[in-house]
């Protein structure tokens, strides 16, 4: 009789541990269910149907956590539960984790849920999973007729040719291919050019990731080569020619040309993994530099890549000793940016007031940012991670900071200890701002960054984003020389914008006054005014008025509005557009443009490889 209550403590917990992990496994299957219906898209033709099935998904994961929130307080009293209970519903969680094959999407999930729950002292690794409880090395799906990670191809035994052909063939997309024996002859030229004459070795193989990534108009194919000790990565774009048939579309051969696509400022890739840590390991191998939290959020798995982050970033403060300060650049009126030198990252509040002429809420603000995460980026803004109640070594703060910080954000701090807690704030890669960069840019740097600049903008507009303000200190450039939009308080859908031309002068008085003597209404967009603080220096002037002369014309800017309206739909290239085999190798424009003069099988220089190489199918 005294074990009575003891065992049933145990079974409370255990029901407890099984409710959370079947909360996390309806959502997992939800996630999946939308990976599966991408590709359903994609073979349709149905890119709006992608978008949605993108933005919507983002929505999900939070979802589940309420449900399951719900679920405990309803059957379980959840809020009630004592310590011994909730650490004993922790360790019946480890165990029913040990064949689960998404164990580190389940313990984040497990948090998610307790968070919602516990009070924040409680957030300590008796009651959630501060550090990983469950290996994922070696997990595989060991289900009878379940498909491995990779496929594993064999050139020196197949031919070149025929295995990149059967590479992609194997993928049996339900919408033929315009001319893949030409599309082949294109990936054999790329290699050819990447890789040049080499020996093979006896291990020469191709590693084939065995599910495809969706994104916008695209699906990739991600894989690696291994020939003795080198890896060398390869994607291989997929998309619809302009009589709606399928074409591949670039060979990405790269490391920094993966790192772009899986990059931060994309949206995420659906994608169906059974055993995600297996494809983040894979993909490790081919991208080595990327955080693996980067790599989790890329494939959609952005709570657990937050996780992952925060993992991270407790790691690097107790491996460092400098201090936090203020960000680098022009502050901005509505957000207060710090951040830590020696890590790459910023760290981002909403100011408590304004100052003109800003006219703005906080809600409005955090609108605007759940916006931006809802949205197709196309690869020009930044992704964020929003966290609660983030405790950060107090001393680690500048002085100057610290008081900064009291002064403008007072009721988003709270100490305790020797944490400085901060109630809400937003993290983001850190990026040069453009203007900083400007400053001491020679002139090739400048003709690049004009460059970007208005090919950002344009690239924004055509998936519906006004960015507000076009100062160039709104915009960063990352590592890889690209131009990325950052600052989103003013930022609204191009279709609610009203574009307009100045309206000439009615008077010699008008004509000579200072003021604007027309009427500004609230989204009311003039971009002849831009010119006025965009093109003040002589050098920006000249190169964005040569790659982009039309850009203060509101033509330009109705002419993208319109197409927007008509339910056009942009074609993004998370690559740079030389590398597409129209450009590369074809005269004629367009995904898989038919007619173009191509090889018949290409002749990639690989000494010994069987002579049937030319053979594409």
């Amino acid at each position: 009789m005294n074990h009575f209550p003891k065992l049933l403590s145990s079974q409370f917990a255990y029901d407890v541990a099984r409710t959370m992990l079947d909360g996390f496994d309806k959502h997992y299957r939800i996630f999946r269910d939308v990976c599966i219906a991408a590709q359903a898209c994609f073979e349709a033709g149905d890119f709006m149907g992608i978008q949605k099935l993108q933005r919507d998904r983002i929505a999900y994961y939070d979802e589940r956590v309420r449900e399951c929130v719900v679920t405990l307080e309803d059957e379980f009293d959840a809020q009630s539960l004592d310590d011994d209970v909730w650490q004993q519903v922790k360790l019946h969680y480890i165990g029913l984790l040990t064949e689960h094959r998404q164990p580190e999407l389940a313990e984040t999930f497990f948090n998610s849920v307790c968070c919602k729950i516990l009070h924040r002292s409680y957030f300590n690794n008796r009651f959630i999973f501060v550090r990983p409880a469950v290996a994922t090395e070696y997990i595989e799906n060991d289900a009878p007729a379940a498909r491995p990670t990779y496929r594993v191809y064999y050139p020196a035994q197949d031919g070149m040719a025929a295995t990149i052909a059967r590479i992609v063939t194997n993928f049996q997309l339900k919408r033929p291919f315009a001319d893949l024996t030409r599309d082949v002859g294109y990936v054999m030229r790329a290699l050819e050019q990447t890789l040049g004459d080499f020996v093979p070795a006896p291990n020469f193989q191709f590693h084939v990731l065995a599910s495809l990534f969706f994104r916008n108009k695209a699906a990739y194919i991600v894989g690696r080569i291994v020939n003795g000790d080198a890896t060398t990565p390869f994607a291989l774009a997929i998309m619809h020619d302009a009589n709606g048939k399928l074409a591949l579309d670039a060979a990405l051969l790269r490391r920094e040309e993966l790192r772009v696509v899986f990059g931060f400022t994309h949206a995420y890739f659906m994608v169906d993994m059974e055993v995600p840590s297996a494809y983040v390991q894979f993909l490790r191998t081919i991208m080595p530099g990327k955080p693996k939290a980067e790599i989790y959020t890329s494939v959609g798995l952005q709570k657990h890549g937050k996780n992952l982050f925060y993992r991270d970033f407790l790691h690097h403060l107790k491996h460092s000793s400098d201090k936090f300060v203020s960000a680098p650049g022009i502050p901005g009126l509505v957000m207060l940016v710090f951040t830590l030198p020696s890590y790459p990252y910023v760290f981002k509040l909403i100011r408590e007031r304004f100052a003109p002429p800003k006219e703005t809420t906080r809600e409005q603000v955090k609108a605007k940012y759940l916006m931006v995460k809802r949205h197709d980026r196309v690869g020009r803004m930044a992704d964020t991670l929003e966290f609660s109640s983030v405790a950060f070594p107090l001393a680690r703060f500048d002085d100057a900071l610290l008081a900064e910080l009291q002064r403008e954000v007072p009721s988003q701090l709270e100490v305790e200890g020797d944490a400085l807690v901060i109630r809400h704030c937003y993290i983001e890669r850190r990026m040069t701002p453009l203007n900083v960069w400007l400053q001491t840019a020679s002139d090739a740097e400048v003709d690049h960054a004009m460059r970007e600049y208005g090919n950002a903008v344009k690239e924004l507009m055509a998936a519906n984003i006004f960015p507000g303000d076009l100062l160039y200190k709104n915009f960063g450039v990352t590592r890889h020389g690209r131009v990325v939009f950052y600052d989103y308080d003013e930022l609204e859908y191009l279709t609610d914008c009203h574009i307009r031309r100045v309206p000439e002068p009615r008077n010699e008085e008008e004509a000579m006054s200072g003021e604007v003597w027309y009427r500004v209404g609230p989204h009311d967009v003039f971009p002849q005014t831009f010119e006025t603080f965009l093109a003040g220096d002589a050098r920006v002037r000249h190169y964005l008025s040569q790659h982009h002369p039309d850009f203060f014309d509101p033509g330009l800017w109705q002419d993208y509005q319109d197409r927007v309206r008509a339910g056009q739909m942009h074609d993004f290239y998370p690559y740079d557009v030389s590398l597409r085999f129209v450009n590369r190798y074809s005269t004629v424009s367009g995904a898989g443009a038919s007619g173009a003069p191509a090889p018949r099988g290409g002749g990639l220089s690989v000494r010994r490889l069987p002579a049937h190489d030319t053979s594409a199918g």
